[in-house]
């Protein structure tokens, strides 16, 4: 757009947020769909993505991981559980918790979904020039940068 420069900053900011937003979603949304038909609600299998990236946890561990209360996440985790893909395990410190990781089943789970969401998108990059996913390489900082929550 020609007048883009024109516009004042904030304008800017708003429409490149607009834009982003819209892309991501689409992007999300794309990659949802190249999920293999698990059984799990995202809500389950972002959990299960959680205790994955970091280990053994307390049930209220991964509720404020996942910013959910923890009544809520004790639910996903019976879930979870019954499904065979998480077990509880004794808390090496304090023996009125538990820890809540990953069973073999849930690691095969996760890395059966990241595998097929995975080689779509790589499908998807190579298709682009060097050019692009140079600008796509450069950008992962920012975008990392926008997502951390403060």
């Amino acid at each position: 757009m020609s007048y883009a420069n024109d516009m004042p900053t904030m304008t800017k900011t708003a429409a490149l947020a607009s834009e982003l937003r819209m892309s991501v979603m689409r992007l999300t949304r794309r990659l949802r769909f190249e999920r293999p038909d698990i059984g799990l609600s995202l809500t389950q299998l972002s959990a299960l993505g959680t205790i994955d990236r970091h280990g053994p946890m307390t049930p209220r561990e991964v509720a404020d991981h996942e910013r959910v209360r923890p009544p809520s996440m004790t639910r996903v985790l019976a879930v979870l559980e019954e499904r065979g893909v998480i077990v509880r395990i004794a808390h090496p410190s304090d023996g009125r918790q538990q820890l809540v990781s990953l069973a073999p089943a849930g690691l095969d789970l996760l890395r059966e979904d990241r595998r097929r969401r995975e080689a779509w998108l790589a499908q998807r990059l190579a298709e682009l020039t060097p050019e692009e996913r140079a600008v796509l390489h450069a950008a992962l900082p920012i975008i990392d940068r926008i997502t951390q929550t403060t």
